[in-house]
């Protein structure tokens, strides 16, 4: 892929010659109104299927935390898989702004797309706390009073959020870009488990978690904390795939989460 021309187009995008791969004709990436509502919509999927999975748990299994978890973890796991797969073509699914702004770091994204997605992120994993709220027939906001700012849980954020940023771009680097939504999803289903803090992992759906005071919540109060550690998690992990994948292209970044910006010829008038 690091023979792959790109020329600008303008508002709508870049346009890729696609020569490394030889017999595509060149496509621009969908409009950024596109990306932003498949990020929107991402989001809310991901906060609904993480905080509605959690309500359920607990109905189903109370007082029985770790099989509560394991529900939870189960559903985030399969969820996020479905919701990449969905998602995915149109805007790269990232669903985090950690993803969103490592991949401008390496030139995949620009920094205004990447700033473009942060409130389209955080909206939709805000929409989607309500959305979940609501089909489990709570209040449709409900501020979670659940603490979790400790040391233990600032470290665990820290190596979530950098084990998941590793995991997407080696991936990319690696060729293996079409591999992502189960990987991402069977790293965040593991990490429920090797972290005190459940891995979050994601700025915007610890701001959509404290709309929810339920089981996968979060106190306001401690959202801060695992703000900071997710971006010390996301600094440091781009600190590694330097390390390890120094020959990172951005045409290589330009295609996580899963391979995208391959809009029918049809469609670039749209």
């Amino acid at each position: 892929m690091s023979a792959e021309a790109e020329v600008t187009d303008g508002p709508g995008g870049r346009l890729h010659g696609l020569r490394a791969r030889g017999h595509e004709p060149a496509v621009s990436e969908a409009a950024l109104w596109r990306r932003l509502l498949a990020e929107f919509l991402g989001s809310a999927f991901l906060a609904a299927i993480v905080i509605g999975s959690g309500i359920a748990a607990q109905r189903l299994s109370p007082g029985a935390t770790g099989l509560e978890l394991l529900e939870n973890a189960a559903a985030t796991a399969a969820g996020l898989f479905a919701i990449i797969l969905m998602f995915g073509p149109v805007s790269g699914a990232h669903f985090n702004p950690v993803v969103s702004f490592a991949d401008a770091v390496f030139g995949g994204l620009s920094w205004r797309a990447a700033a473009a997605y942060l409130p389209a992120q955080v909206a939709g994993c805000i929409g989607g706390a309500v959305l979940a709220n609501l089909m489990f027939a709570q209040a449709a906001v409900s501020i979670s009073a659940k603490h979790r700012a400790t040391p233990a849980h600032f470290l665990s954020e820290i190596v979530a959020t950098l084990g998941l940023i590793v995991v997407i771009f080696a991936l990319a680097r690696s060729g293996r870009g079409r591999s992502a939504a189960a990987a991402v999803g069977a790293y965040i289903g593991a990490a429920y488990f090797f972290t005190s803090s459940t891995s979050f992992a994601n700025p915007a759906i610890t701001v959509g978690r404290m709309f929810s005071d339920t089981f996968a919540g979060i106190a306001p109060s401690s959202a801060p904390a695992f703000i900071a550690a997710q971006i010390i998690g996301g600094a440091l992990a781009v600190l590694v795939i330097r390390a390890l994948y120094p020959r990172l292209a951005p045409a290589e970044a330009a295609d996580i989460i899963v391979p995208h910006h391959r809009q029918h010829p049809a469609e670039q008038a749209g």
